[in-house]
């Protein structure tokens, strides 16, 4: 008897293997976002897309607070149009960064979401800050 797992059966090698090739061009975790940014390799712009007030909370320092709802054209006028975009949110009950990723993808920017978000980070061990300075 198979289980709900198996069901439906599980695709092929190669399917897995575009599928899984293909996440990595629109995502990445909190761990080599925290690499990238701890070793000096941060080729990217982190966004925090959620509130202003969510982000004075607590947010991921060197992140720049955007909320996806005041992306647009202007907001990003000051980044080469190559600009690599790594949105994030609260975590995964938050879909804030789908949203802000459709927004940057219409406006023809790079964007991958780092997925866990906030409460990814955290998990990981790693640290926020507060304020709105950023």
């Amino acid at each position: 008897m198979s289980s709900v797992v198996s069901r439906p059966l599980a695709a092929n090698s190669e399917a897995a293997l575009a599928h899984f090739q293909a996440l990595l061009q629109f995502e990445t975790d909190c761990w080599d976002v925290h690499h990238a940014i701890s070793n000096n390799r941060k080729d990217f712009v982190l966004l925090d897309v959620r509130g202003e007030e969510a982000f004075g909370v607590g947010h991921i320092d060197g992140a720049i607070n955007l909320p996806h709802s005041r992306l647009n054209e202007q907001a990003l006028a000051n980044y080469p149009a190559d600009t690599l975009f790594v949105v994030y949110c609260a975590g995964p009950h938050c879909n804030a960064t789908e949203k802000a990723a459709i927004k940057l993808a219409t406006l023809k920017r790079p964007v991958k979401k780092m997925i866990g978000g906030v409460t990814g980070w955290l998990d990981e061990g790693f640290s926020l800050v507060s304020g709105v300075n950023a």
